[in-house]
């Protein structure tokens, strides 16, 4: 197989391997007209200027010059087309159920009582209020790690959550809401299993207040390295207050648990043409039958939706899904406009070269890890579903900035899909890998935990390929750990402010 064609309205096809000028392809009746890089896009027939390129049976853009059949098609050919409008959209009772989903409906994990997802790992979190007390935080987690627990083990490890925010903020401006309530959600992670410990300066804007119920401001919870007695003085406190919480940990036991306790993102990085073919497909599947089991599953990325927003809408579960998701969508398209920025600034010099042409394009791929499940709720950024089932939170894009704020939003577990690699991981959770194509897992074998190249090649389908990661999301939420989880891998908590910073 040389060419992949999605839809039988495609007047392009994508190449899956790097086909040669002059090369023949059978089953399509043509000549490529010159080199085509691996997963770029063919013209199938020829095309005047001004007509639709169609992929997905989506149009992409408009060709702005003249295109014959065989032509390579890439980013410079295509003219933009208008985003759907947020007032069309409208609910369609799109959203289809995941009918006889697989018998495994349950994962051994940490319960935290009625109401409230359980962790998939049991950790000690420690978090700041402020960026000024990273470089202590830092040194005191890493001497709790070496010398305090390893007499715990039960406790699968220590998370320093540091992150750049606290101070030097207007910590009332209007958008304000967004990085605190991230930061007090994070605190309550609940692979934390309600061990708070938070640790501030004393002279920040964000004050314990805003992120603690006055009922958790007390001495076993925060400390304050003003009130400490020199460097030596606050790591010690730090380290004795971890302590207590270490002891506490160490007795949580796994138990089994039904998939209403369990709470998973997605979200890709690194993109290419592929990703819409088989990984992110395969995710959508496996959260199809994850929500038809009881599980809440994730998707975001608002600018990777936009030009898609319509199909989405058809699939909310009611008018009021839309409405939340109209106002999530608009805040981001108006913040964007302050920016002087619209939406063709997302794709990468990596996603165009992995064969992606414009925002459009990488949408229609993106949605796919959505699957076709009804969306039962649509959330803002940091904020916390209410409901099982699939969830659309509305984050950037981001990487580095996507994956704190789904975690703030409470995920356990993450599902990350590349096809032109990254090592992004986080330490508050285990984040699995998935290949969109088998030469990138071939050369990092020990960064993926699934290659989903097979439905490139046509080896394995995308139930195959999806059943696989279901029964892999259990396992790593049951305990297993995921590549990058044993690597020792995670970035920086970059959580997402759009407030001023004075």
């Amino acid at each position: 197989m040389r060419l992949i064609r999605i839809s039988s309205e495609d007047n392009v096809a994508i190449a899956v391997s790097a086909i040669e000028k002059g090369s023949r392809v059978e089953g399509f009746d043509l000549t490529v007209l010159s080199d085509v890089p691996q997963g770029h896009k063919v013209a199938l027939a020829d095309m005047k200027k001004g007509e639709k390129v169609i992929r997905y049976g989506v149009e992409l853009g408009t060709v702005n010059r003249d295109v014959l059949k065989g032509e390579w098609i890439n980013e410079k050919m295509i003219d933009l087309p208008m985003s759907p409008p947020l007032s069309s959209l409208r609910p369609g009772g799109k959203g289809v159920v995941y009918q006889n989903p697989p018998a495994r409906k349950t994962f051994l994990g940490y319960d935290n009582g009625e109401g409230r997802y359980a962790g998939t790992r049991n950790i000690l979190g420690i978090a700041t209020t402020v960026q000024c007390t990273a470089g202590v935080l830092r040194i005191a987690a890493e001497k709790i790690k070496k010398e305090i627990l390893p007499k715990y083990p039960n406790v699968d490890g220590v998370s320093a959550l540091i992150h750049p925010y606290g101070c030097g903020v207007a910590i009332n401006a209007t958008d304000a809401y967004i990085p605190i309530r991230s930061i007090s959600n994070l605190i309550h992670h609940p692979n934390f299993g309600g061990e708070l410990m938070v640790v501030g300066l004393g002279c920040e804007k964000l004050t314990f207040d805003r992120v603690l119920s006055p009922e958790e401001i007390n001495d076993d919870n925060v400390l304050v390295l003003q009130k400490c007695h020199g460097f030596s003085d606050m790591v010690a406190q730090i380290c004795r207050m971890a302590e207590r919480k270490l002891q506490r940990l160490n007795e949580r036991k796994r138990t089994e648990l039904p998939l209403s306790k369990l709470i998973v993102g997605t979200q890709c990085g690194g993109s290419d043409a592929f990703s819409g073919i088989s990984s992110n497909p395969s995710i959508g599947r496996a959260f199809d039958m994850l929500a038809a089991n009881g599980a809440t599953v994730m998707f975001s990325e608002v600018t990777e939706v936009r030009d898609g927003v319509h199909f989405l809408a058809e699939r909310c579960s009611s008018e009021e899904v839309v409405e939340k998701l109209r106002k999530e969508i608009g805040w981001y398209d108006e913040y964007l406009a302050k920016g002087g920025a619209d939406r063709s600034a997302n794709p990468t010099p990596g996603n165009k070269a992995g064969g992606l042409s414009n925002i459009v394009e990488k949408a229609m791929g993106s949605i796919a890890k959505s699957g076709k499940s009804p969306i039962v709720e649509v959330i803002g950024p940091g904020e916390l579903p209410t409901k099982h089932g699939l969830i659309f939170a509305a984050t950037p894009a981001s990487d580095i900035v996507c994956g704190p704020t789904q975690l703030a939003s409470g995920i356990t577990l993450q599902i990350f899909s590349t096809g032109r690699g990254t090592p992004y991981s986080l330490s508050e959770i285990p984040v699995m890998k998935i290949s969109t194509h088998t030469e990138l897992y071939d050369m990092w074998p020990d960064l993926f935990d699934i290659d989903a190249g097979g439905i490139v090649t046509g080896e394995k389908s995308i139930d195959d390929v999806g059943l696989e990661l279901y029964n892999m999301i259990l396992d790593v939420a049951s305990g297993k750990q995921s590549r990058a989880e044993s690597l020792g891998l995670y970035n920086d908590l970059v959580i997402d402010n759009p407030a001023p910073i004075t």
